[in-house]
């Protein structure tokens, strides 16, 4: 069973999906930039260690990144896992866990990186969007897609109402996602390619507005 470290910065709700899904891994801790992210005290419920190393204490990335990757490998291990870690990451800490470390972003990339995706989807009128598992490049949300969501836009959607609609499929795509890595189902090729193994591939078309 392979270890995983998830690191958070809020309620770590895909953090929860993670712990609760059928899993072939073991959380070997929770780490989080603030000590008073929500997800820490649901992991420290069920008995994962946590921890905290605060970006307030360090006068710059780097040497933030630096005391993270101490923390990190104290627990050894496999991949690392961002799951809602909002801090932009040096190429110095990217290559570290190369091909290890997989983050779960609000959109379907490459469309909307960065921040306020649904948002920003909303005013652009666009009727599919969605969520997206991908291994972490220095590039920021540009790494090598691993699987994704789509959603319907609807008509009346809010900023909320859209993305409570995503997160739920964040919730059941990111575990698969972890799955498939810690089973070595899927893995990062010399190319920077996703390799997987998974024959059935295929999933329904998914059109907005629906055909008539």
């Amino acid at each position: 069973m392979k270890n995983i470290v998830i690191l958070i910065s809020g309620r770590g709700s895909n953090m929860q999906a993670l712990l609760t899904a059928h899993a072939n891994y073991r959380i070997a801790a929770v780490i989080s930039n603030k000590a008073d992210a929500g997800g820490l005290t649901f992991a420290q419920a069920h008995g994962i260690p946590t921890a905290v190393v605060s970006h307030r204490d360090h006068p710059d990335r780097e040497s933030f990144d630096a005391a993270l990757t101490q923390v990190i490998d104290r627990f050894e291990p496999d991949f690392v896992i961002l799951a809602g870690f909002m801090r932009i990451l040096t190429a110095g800490f990217v290559t570290h866990y190369q091909g290890r470390l997989i983050n779960i972003h609000p959109s379907l990339l490459p469309s909307y990186t960065g921040l306020h995706t649904h948002a920003r989807a909303l005013h652009d009128g666009v009727k599919i969007h969605g969520c997206t598992v991908h291994f972490v490049t220095p590039d920021l949300d540009h790494g090598p897609i691993i699987i994704q969501a789509a959603v319907p836009v609807l008509a009346d959607d809010t900023e909320h109402t859209l993305s409570a609609r995503i997160l739920r499929e964040e919730h059941r795509i990111f575990p698969q996602a972890v799955r498939w890595l810690c089973s070595g189902q899927i893995e990062l090729s010399a190319e920077g390619k996703v390799v997987n193994r998974n024959r059935n591939q295929a999933g329904p078309a998914l059109i907005s507005p629906a055909l008539e």
